[in-house]
C-alpha cells in the first residue's frame, strides 16, 4: 500500500496525462467509427446483401487479434499515434454498423410514408425521420465500440500508441521490482473508471437526446 501511495503521489503528472490521452483518443476513434459506420449503414441498410457483405466484413476484421492487427500496420503505418487510431476504428466500426443498419431496418414504413406523402425529400426523411429513429440503436453500438476501445488502447502500447497502455507495458517490464504491481494496478483501475464515466456520459447523452426525439 505504501508503494501505491507513494507512486500516486509522484507521478500526478503522469496519470493525468495519460488519462486524457486515454480518453481523447477512443473518443476520437469512436467518432470516426461513427461516422464511417453510419454512412456505410444509411448506404446498405436497404439491400439484404449488402448489409450482409458489411457486416460480415466487419466482424472478420473484429476478429483478427488486437496484438496481430497492430503488428500487420507497423509496417504500413510506423509506431505511434497513426497505427493506434487506425487499429481503434477498425474495432470499433462493426458494433455501430450492425446498430446502424438494424435501427434503420427497424423504421415503420409507415412512418416513411407518411413523411414522403408530406413533401419530404429522400434525404429529409433520412434526417428528419429514420435517423432520429434510429438513434438509440446507433447510441448503443456507440457505447459498445467505446468500452472495447477503452480496453484495446491499453494493447496500443505495444506500437508506443499514447494512453494508459505505457504504464502497464512499462510495469510488465519491471516485474519484481516495487514499481511493477502499483504502476499496472493504477493504469488498470484507471482504465476500468474512465471506461465507466464514459459510459455513464453516453447514458446522459441518450436520455437527453432520445427524449427530444420522442
Amino acid at each position: 500500500m505504501t508503494a501505491l501511495m507513494d507512486f500516486l503521489s509522484t507521478r500526478r503528472l503522469q496519470l493525468a496525462t495519460d488519462s486524457w490521452q486515454h480518453v481523447s483518443a477512443t473518443m476520437q476513434a469512436v467518432l470516426l467509427a461513427t461516422l464511417l459506420s453510419v454512412a456505410i449503414g444509411v448506404a446498405v441498410y436497404r439491400s439484404r446483401s449488402g448489409s450482409a457483405v458489411a457486416t460480415g466484413l466487419a466482424a472478420t476484421a473484429l476478429t483478427v487479434p488486437s496484438f496481430a492487427l497492430l503488428g500487420l500496420l507497423i509496417p504500413v503505418l510506423g509506431l505511434g499515434v497513426l497505427p493506434t487510431m487506425t487499429a481503434l476504428v477498425i474495432y470499433a466500426v462493426l458494433p455501430i454498423l450492425r446498430n446502424t443498419i438494424v435501427g434503420l431496418d427497424a423504421v415503420p414504413a409507415a412512418t416513411v410514408d407518411a413523411a414522403r406523402g408530406v413533401g419530404m425529400s429522400r434525404i429529409g426523411v433520412l434526417a428528419r425521420v429514420e435517423l432520429p429513429l434510429a438513434w438509440p440503436s446507433i447510441l448503443a453500438g456507440i457505447r459498445i465500440s467505446t468500452q472495447m476501445s477503452m480496453g484495446i488502447l491499453a494493447i496500443a502500447a505495444y506500437v508506443k500508441g499514447p494512453g494508459l497502455g505505457n504504464l502497464i507495458f512499462a510495469a510488465l517490464s519491471r516485474v519484481g521490482t516495487p514499481t511493477a504491481l502499483p504502476m499496472a494496478l493504477t493504469a488498470t483501475v484507471l482504465i476500468v473508471v474512465l471506461a465507466l464515466v464514459l459510459d455513464a456520459l453516453l447514458v446522459l447523452l441518450g436520455r437527453l437526446t432520445i427524449r427530444g426525439n420522442q
